[in-house]
């Protein structure tokens, strides 16, 4: 009889990568970058435990959308309060805050729950090209945008 092994957190080696959003279609590479964290990519995984890997998203500004999404494409977010919920388009909120485009569109993408939250704390999104991880060494993945319509 064959058993099911689960790895220890001791035996669970977290990498840290690093993606160049710049160019990239948002709902591909948001997928490909959730796969990482939950640890899809590795022959160990455990849907119930967090196997994944640290996430560097840098050019976050850069993120392209399809067809009329700039215009079209909405973010709501409500304060709790009554009368308020307050609604952006992709163009606008690109404008303002760039990263929280690529959180929200992966974090959409992870469990929701506990350890979809757990997943969540390991992505790390910035504006520019600089990032603060430089310490930790990620290693660059490159993303197949060969198959974009633009």
């Amino acid at each position: 009889m064959n058993k099911t092994s689960i790895p220890s957190n001791d035996s669970i080696n977290r990498q840290w990568y690093l993606v160049d959003a710049e160019n990239q279609t948002l709902g591909r590479l948001a997928s490909e970058v959730a796969a990482v964290l939950r640890g899809k990519n590795k022959p160990n995984f455990t849907p119930h435990l967090d196997t994944g890997d640290f996430v560097v998203i840098v050019n976050a500004e850069k993120i392209r959308v399809t067809g009329n999404k700039p215009q079209q494409k909405l973010y709501r977010r409500h304060s709790g309060r009554p009368g308020g919920m307050k609604v952006e388009t992709f163009e606008s909120l690109q404008q303002r805050i760039p990263e929280r485009i690529l959180e929200k569109a992966i974090k959409g993408m992870l469990p929701h729950n506990a350890l979809g939250r757990q997943l969540f704390r390991k992505l790390k999104v910035y504006k520019g090209p600089e990032h603060p991880h430089s310490a930790q060494q990620p290693q660059i993945i490159t993303l197949d945008s060969s198959n974009s319509s633009q």
